[in-house]
């Protein structure tokens, strides 16, 4: 992420783009700053993680302009529930680098957060080229999976697929904390 940034910012500063190329220096500042400044342990509340993803998307659209457009749906029932930090971060950056990116045309992503009985349910939804079962999952998705069995075990599942009408569903589904 933080090199996609600052090679979006070089791309900025080159065609001249100045007032662009400082507000996304600005975003990036804050972000970096609340990631450095926050004394977190493992967990944070969802509220906390989806106010760091909406941080981070305000820097991918100025990178994509009015191409990227971010829908949110989350009950607010469970914006207090216990999340991994930074577990939404990959994904997100998935659907933008693998999905949006991709597109010619304007993109979406959805975040959508949901209880189902006594597991959280976190779902990120993209509608860009869609998503290969066959693919390699990436060093993020690796990662994130890897996390997921220490802090969980056999409680936690990450699954990717193909949305209907082409893009990617990214399902996190851990215990409701």
């Amino acid at each position: 992420f933080l090199f996609n940034s600052l090679n979006a910012i070089t791309v900025l500063v080159r065609d001249r783009r100045t007032q662009e190329a400082a507000d996304m220096l600005e975003l990036l500042s804050r972000l970096l700053r609340q990631v450095l400044q926050t004394e977190q342990g493992e967990f944070v509340t969802l509220n906390q993680e989806l106010q760091f993803i909406e941080q981070y998307l305000n820097i991918e659209q100025v990178r994509f302009s009015d191409r990227l457009q971010v829908r949110w749906s989350i009950e607010d029932s469970v914006r207090g529930a216990l999340v991994p930090a930074f577990i939404l971060q990959p994904l997100v950056e998935n659907a933008v680098r693998h999905g949006i990116a991709k597109r010619i045309e304007n993109g979406v992503i959805e975040i959508a957060a949901l209880s189902e009985e006594r597991w959280l349910v976190l779902r990120v939804i993209d509608n860009g080229p869609g998503y290969e079962p066959t693919a390699q999952a990436g060093v993020g998705l690796a990662n994130t999976r890897l996390r997921l069995q220490t802090l969980f075990g056999e409680q936690a599942e990450l699954r990717l697929l193909p949305a209907a009408g082409g893009g990617t569903i990214a399902i996190l589904r851990i215990p409701l904390r």
